[in-house]
């Protein structure tokens, strides 16, 4: 197939209408088969019972589109066979709520599956010397694996405010997909632009409904299938000087789930805590408990995204100088954001307004 402007924008709007529409047929599914997220603990941002199915919407648009368009590819037929797994893990995960390790090991092998069926991260660009460092079987087999498995967990991670994670992932998506275009004819990645597209019209069909205040939340099953599906076109690169497209730009725009799941891990680890298990400490936490609400928190996070999606873009062209600026300027963000002074000060105000209500009821 030739890749036209008209065919791209097809594929986007094809999936955006798809998962506009199916969206509010999950919202009517989900009380109907139990998946709906009740506040049970303080980590949630909601008050009241809200459909977590909305994941179907976006699995439906992006796949749809992506086998409308793009079949008859060996790499995309295994890119869809992987995204239906992975989705699958997610909603019975929402509705079961699965323990860690079962999820572990079915993501674990729905990676080496993806191995076997040739999608691989077989190497990296050596930026210091020059060429390419090309990974022996082991290796590539570990690489590929903890890639997918690693990246396949960062937007699941960040799904803590409404519209933060589709948002975070549709700036992701259409960052590669323009990186992948602008230097398509010369590595051959249009097909990865063209999935990518799909996957930010998936995603964008969804987030009408999922935007402050949310209708509904795309669950375990939208959020590991958005990760997912970026992890594994980021190793669909044909050629091999493509891979400093492939790997570095994925790294760049999905800067804050990564940083947030690397601090999430170790946090926990020197807390005593299982890795695994979910707190308060994730970057739109600090924001939230810092006075900003939840449209300023998302917003926020949006710009840093989009920061580092630009930074993609300039690395993808060799300025890496321009590159770098933004990379410190999104870091200096999250310092601010992450050290806040007056976070603290308002959890004592609170603390002291619940002390003196208690006090007034008893009085």
């Amino acid at each position: 197939m030739e890749f036209t402007r008209t065919v791209l924008f097809s594929i986007f709007i094809f999936a955006f209408v798809v998962s506009l529409a199916a969206t509010p047929l999950a919202m009517k599914i989900a009380p109907k088969i139990g998946a709906m997220d009740i506040p049970k603990d303080g980590r949630r941002m909601h008050k009241k019972a809200i459909p977590r199915f909305g994941g179907m919407g976006i699995f439906l648009g992006t796949i749809s589109s992506t086998i409308v368009f793009l079949w008859g590819s060996h790499q995309i037929k295994g890119v869809v066979i992987g995204g239906t797994l992975i989705y699958l893990l997610g909603v019975l995960d929402d509705l079961k709520d699965l323990p860690a390790t079962v999820k572990f090991l079915w993501q674990t092998a729905v990676a080496v599956l993806m191995y076997y069926m040739g999608i691989k991260v077989e190497f990296i660009h050596n930026y210091f010397h020059g060429g390419i460092f090309e990974f022996g079987t082991v290796l590539c087999f570990i690489v590929t694996v903890l890639w997918i498995v690693g990246i396949t967990n960062t937007i699941n991670l960040i799904d803590g405010l409404d519209g933060l994670a589709a948002g975070v992932s549709i700036i992701a998506a259409l960052s590669i997909a323009y990186v992948a275009y602008i230097h398509g004819n010369q590595y051959g990645f249009l097909i990865v632009c063209a999935v990518m597209l799909a996957v930010a019209g998936g995603a964008m069909g969804f987030l009408p409904y999922n935007f402050y205040p949310a209708k509904v939340f795309m669950g375990d099953g939208g959020s590991l299938f958005l990760g997912f599906m970026i992890a594994i076109l980021s190793a669909v690169g044909p050629l091999k000087r493509s891979t400093i497209i492939a790997v570095v730009i994925p790294v760049l725009v999905l800067g804050i789930p990564i940083f947030d799941t690397f601090f999430a891990i170790i946090r926990r680890m020197a807390n005593g805590q299982p890795i695994m298990k979910a707190d308060k400490g994730h970057i739109h936490h600090h924001l939230m408990a810092s006075g900003y609400g939840q449209i300023r928190a998302v917003l926020m996070l949006y710009g840093i995204s989009a920061d580092m999606g630009m930074a993609a873009v300039l690395v993808s062209r060799e300025l890496y100088k321009d590159a770098f600026v933004l990379i410190v300027i999104a870091i200096a963000y999250l310092y601010v954001f992450l050290t806040d002074p007056n976070r603290n000060v308002q959890k004592k105000q609170a603390v002291d307004i619940a002390r003196e209500e208690k006090r007034g009821k008893s009085d």
